[in-house]
């Protein structure tokens, strides 16, 4: 089904998404660097920015630059004064991401830091760059629990925290799988099952990345 699902999600970007949008010269420029194929889709990277710009979003923290295309995709919908913070563990992941973020006329909205999310984060609230209005974690998923208790320590009351590939071709529903990832969606989904500060949903999704989905929260003022 994958080919059909990537047919259609070519056939939204062409309908709904500006070519000045698409940021071909990051995905060429990512793709020619040897970065691995995991940055989101054209029309989930145009969700993040709807979800930024109707949250009004001035401070957005991201947990996984990669090479700097969500990265873009959520600085575009800041205000003159909005900052990303993002975090990219590989430092030549990092250096990919900078060149593309400033050719998009980005970099003085991105606040880049390399390192682990784990040491970072606690840097992050040591500054007090927080607290923030959106976060988006795109990381290692074994640690997507963790990234989301970091991320609602640092948020803002009605921000949102939104969690990429939280399904894994169904490994969450799995309880027999052994999948780091699916096994992680499954410590995220028992967290926030628990967590009264939040109301969650999940949304699976099909398309040019296969078998996928968000989780969604919001915490309640």
């Amino acid at each position: 089904m994958t080919d059909e699902w990537r047919r259609v999600d070519d056939y939204i970007a062409g309908k709904l998404i500006a070519p000045a949008e698409r940021q071909a010269a990051t995905l060429d420029a990512n793709k020619t660097s040897g970065l691995p194929a995991i940055d989101v889709s054209p029309p989930q990277g145009k969700l993040l920015h709807l979800l930024a710009a109707t949250a009004g979003a001035r401070r957005i923290l991201e947990i996984g630059a990669l090479g700097g295309y969500s990265t873009i995709w959520l600085a575009r919908a800041l205000g003159t004064d909005g900052k990303v913070v993002t975090i990219e563990f590989d430092p030549r992941h990092a250096e990919i991401a900078r060149a593309n973020i400033a050719r998009e006329g980005l970099a003085s909205k991105v606040d880049l830091r390399v390192g682990a999310a784990l040491d970072v984060l606690p840097q992050i609230e040591a500054e007090g760059l927080g607290p923030f209005d959106l976060t988006f974690i795109d990381a290692d998923k074994a640690n997507n629990a963790v990234y989301f208790g970091w991320a609602l320590k640092l948020s803002r009351p009605g921000a949102l925290i939104v969690v990429d590939n939280v399904v894994r071709e169904g490994a969450v529903a799995d309880p027999e799988t052994t999948d780091d990832g699916g096994l992680g969606g499954r410590r995220l989904f028992d967290l926030v099952a628990a967590e009264p500060r939040v109301a969650a949903t999940a949304i699976q999704t099909v398309g040019s990345k296969g078998w996928d989905g968000f989780l969604i929260a919001r915490v309640k003022a």
